[in-house]
């Protein structure tokens, strides 16, 4: 019976750090400032991300998020689409939230669409450079049940 019990509150500690992930993820991702740096083809500056130290740790990882899924026309398939940490009307697209709020996903099955929230997994990459992708990607996803 003791082993029984702690099995479960083994099990239930760890259901609760997935969940601490899946809320904070968004709020870690946020910690970013900008940098002007020229760009030769605009031929004006753009504003460049600069990742906090803890957005660079997270780089390669696996990592767990909460949140929506944003239909964007020109994506091939459920493969790959657009993640954000709030619904349509309120996302980076629509005005109503900054670049850090969302994610480019690729999955290793199709992910059917539902406009409510869900929570995948996947490895996250991160984007300084192609000022024609979003900051964060996440691959190799799989949602989670």
């Amino acid at each position: 019976m003791r082993i029984l019990l702690s099995l479960c509150c083994v099990l239930l500690l760890s259901g609760s750090n997935i969940i601490a992930q899946e809320t904070s993820l968004w709020k870690t991702l946020g910690k970013i400032s900008y940098k002007k740096e020229y760009d030769e083809i605009l031929g004006f500056k753009v504003d460049i991300p600069v990742f906090s130290e803890d957005i660079k740790a997270m780089e390669g990882k696996e990592v767990e998020v909460k949140g929506y899924i944003i239909p964007v026309e020109g994506y091939k398939d459920h493969k790959e689409f657009i993640f954000s940490a709030f619904p349509y009307n309120m996302c980076f697209f629509c005005g109503g939230a900054g670049p850090e709020t969302v994610m480019e996903v690729t999955a290793l099955e199709e992910v059917p669409f539902t406009a409510e929230q869900i929570v995948i997994r996947g490895v996250l990459r991160l984007n300084d450079e192609d000022i024609n992708r979003l900051m964060y990607r996440l691959e190799n996803v799989r949602p989670v049940n």
